[in-house]
């Protein structure tokens, strides 16, 4: 009987290289892990006419945490579904500038917590005319509230007095008003300090100086814009992990897409793979292996092997083994 059993998921492109790479890594720990491999993604549309079989669904929903690698043209219909079928309400996205990469701001060190369920992304779009379509954009006092109850853990967890809202409540009153009142709510009871900025703002005030923010709390859409612009001054997608977490189950996977241009040569950067699943075994209660992992990851970025992508000559599997030998 094992203590873990881990859905993997690689999907298309680097998927099928730098999910591997971050299962080798898992592997390398002394934890008892099951792995259980199953498909989606765009080949397997082709193959099957779904994007997401049922029996993927059915793992990730069974199973104690995921691990996905990215998926193509099919992007929508897998991820959404996933999110859902590990009941996800929260996107945990770092953006972190590393030793020895060429980042914008290297200073930047900061993480977003996303609502993942609701506003514009809850799927409610209609084309009522040949002139007119509409977007109903949802939000409500639960969803917001789980979410900020969820990030006053997350900063008490790591010792901070509490963390930024953004929101655009100044337009957006209903919607974005009801959200920035729940979250600000749930701080009060926990006695932790929040910061608002309207969202447009904070776009201009994280590039001048990323270090006025910790953790960040904020709507889906947001949350999806704003993390991919704080990629930008870290140095791009590819190096950023992410989860998405549920109450009883999470699924992780780097931010990057599938790469196709490199797909197949074997020299994907697994970097965010293997960072995403030092964040799946802090999921699981394993700090000190999280740490561990990610402190590996970060000494190989520094003093390489790299891959072309960091202006190196490594392949896929000389930098995971070089992370592996460092642990």
């Amino acid at each position: 009987m094992s203590d873990y059993d881990i859905a993997v998921i690689p999907g298309d492109g680097i998927g099928q290289e730098v999910t591997p790479a971050a299962v080798d890594v898992l592997e390398s720990l002394d934890i008892d892990f099951v792995f259980h491999e199953a498909d989606a993604g765009d080949a397997v549309l082709a193959e099957t006419g779904q994007a997401l079989p049922q029996e993927t669904y059915d793992l990730a929903a069974s199973s104690d945490a995921t691990l996905f690698g990215a998926a193509g043209e099919t992007a929508a219909d897998v991820i959404l579904p996933l999110r859902t079928a590990v009941d996800s309400f929260v996107n945990v996205r770092p953006a972190k500038a590393y030793p020895g990469i060429d980042a914008v701001r290297p200073e930047t060190d900061l993480v977003f917590l996303r609502e993942n369920t609701e506003g514009v992304y809850a799927g409610h779009e209609d084309r009522l005319s040949d002139d007119l379509s509409t977007l109903t954009r949802v939000v409500t006092d639960s969803a917001s509230r789980r979410l900020a109850e969820y990030a006053c853990d997350f900063v008490d967890d790591r010792g901070l007095e509490g963390f930024t809202v953004v929101h655009k409540a100044n337009v957006m009153r209903e919607t974005d008003g009801r959200f920035r009142d729940a979250v600000v709510d749930v701080a009060d009871d926990h006695g932790l300090e929040t910061n608002e900025v309207l969202m447009d703002a904070f776009a201009t005030h994280v590039c001048l100086d990323p270090t006025q923010f910790d953790v960040v709390v904020c709507p889906n859409l947001a949350g999806d814009v704003l993390s991919d612009l704080a990629a930008g001054l870290v140095g791009g997608l590819g190096l950023l992990p992410s989860a998405n977490v549920g109450p009883e189950r999470a699924l992780f996977e780097p931010v990057h897409g599938t790469a196709p241009d490199i797909a197949g040569d074997g020299v994907a950067n697994p970097a965010a793979a293997v960072l995403s699943a030092a964040m799946l075994l802090e999921y699981l209660g394993h700090d000190e292996e999280g740490s561990a992992v990610r402190m590996a990851v970060e000494s190989v970025l520094e003093s390489g092997p790299r891959t072309p992508d960091l202006g190196g000559d490594a392949s896929t599997a000389d930098v995971t083994g070089a992370v592996i030998d460092r642990l």
